[in-house]
């Protein structure tokens, strides 16, 4: 199967690769032989890498753009739930997704998943949006909320 690497995957082709639904960005590449540990298996240091990687791509494709005139925020990870379902292994061809599921007024939590023929990972992982200067919590703009529920399908809290 091709699939290209490093761009936003259009829906067709996540479903092509074998996603159950289709998300807001999902980015394919290959598993490399940095990212093994001495037992052949990818190293859950790289899984980590992987999703940071998606979630940088996540707010520069998607979100920086509702910050227009405005100083883009610090955004930093609260905590983050690393679920490891498989192995990969070397070579193998995977697609990372990201979506937000909920919001806050500073903060949003962030689903992401690792397919490879199946799932095989998942992260949840709670972002605050900070000033630039970091003196404190910088609210998120009325443009980004609404992406958030159009968009990703993604509930307001508090």
């Amino acid at each position: 199967m091709d699939i290209r690497f490093h761009a936003p995957l259009s829906t067709k082709e996540q479903l092509t690769f074998g996603l159950d639904a289709p998300q807001p960005l999902a980015l394919a590449d290959k598993v490399r032989f940095a990212e093994l540990d001495p037992l052949n298996h990818v190293n859950n240091k790289a899984y980590i890498e992987w999703f940071e990687t998606l979630r940088v791509s996540y707010f520069d494709n998607l979100c920086a753009f509702c910050y227009d005139g405005m100083e883009a925020p610090r955004l930093v990870i609260r905590n983050a739930n690393i679920y490891y379902i498989r192995e990969m292994v070397m070579g193998e061809i995977y697609v990372a997704t990201a979506r937000v599921t909920n919001f806050r007024n500073t903060s949003f939590t962030i689903e992401q998943q690792l397919w490879s023929g199946d799932l095989r990972a998942t992260l949840t992982g709670v972002m605050v949006t900070l000033r630039p200067d970091g003196s404190g919590r910088y609210p998120l703009p009325q443009k980004l909320r609404d992406a958030f529920i159009k968009r990703d399908g993604a509930t307001a809290e508090g």
